[in-house]
């Protein structure tokens, strides 16, 4: 082999051995439940982080210059911000509850909106019960939490609580039809097979009247 050749090679090896190193650290790394659980709230959190940031900043813009297109933007993020901020709490509540009725369930490796697996052959219906109702206090939790915390003397600020309340509503319509039909079907699984692009059209449907009438009625 040449000197130029064993040159190459050698600063090849050399290039990769930060890489190597650094798939050895992450392999070394273990993928527990709670790890994957932190890394699904760190995504849920930063996520809220970039609503409200968008609100705030729209907020402050519109509140210091009466500018129509800043109001017109505060109440977009001020819808976005709501529905992110009850969605999260909606979700974290299913997650209490399923904890909470000691239920079976996997926690997902990569980061999302869903933050478990349900294991419908391993639960009881008492159980899948407790932890959808969770979800449905969780989203009140949220809409009474912004009603305490958040005024109404803006647009978007009334965006913000029509947000919160259109996910509520959104929630609400798909999950308790499937709560009523599990309670004569018992098959919790067959009844959530039957959410379609229907149900979900009637939610969002649903959603942005029910959010529009309320920011409307807070102004």
């Amino acid at each position: 082999m040449t000197d130029e050749g064993a040159i190459a090679e050698e600063a090849t090896e050399t290039a990769a051995e930060p890489q190597d190193m650094g798939s050895a650290a992450a392999q070394q790394i273990p993928d527990t439940r709670g790890i994957r659980l932190a890394r699904i709230g760190g995504a849920h959190l930063l996520a809220w982080l970039a609503a409200m940031g968008l609100f705030a900043a729209a907020d402050s813009w519109s509140t210091v210059t009466a500018l129509p297109l800043a109001g017109f933007l505060c109440v977009i993020a001020g819808v976005i911000a709501g529905f992110v901020t009850a969605t999260l709490i909606h979700e974290w509540f299913h997650f209490m509850g399923a904890a909470s009725a000691r239920a079976a369930y996997d926690i997902p490796a990569s980061p999302g909106l869903f933050i478990y697996d349900w294991k419908f052959d391993q639960n009881s219906l008492e159980q899948f019960y407790r932890m959808s109702i969770a979800g449905s206090i969780g989203g009140a939790v949220a809409v009474l939490l912004v009603w305490y915390n958040l005024p109404t003397d803006s647009w978007g600020r009334a965006a913000f609580h029509g947000g919160a309340l259109a996910a509520f509503a959104f929630g609400a319509v798909i999950e308790w039809p499937v709560l009523r039909r599990t309670r004569s079907s018992g098959e919790p699984l067959a009844e959530l097979s039957r959410i379609d692009g229907g149900v979900l059209f009637r939610a969002l449907l649903t959603a942005a009247v029910a959010g529009v009438a309320w920011a409307a009625l807070l102004r």
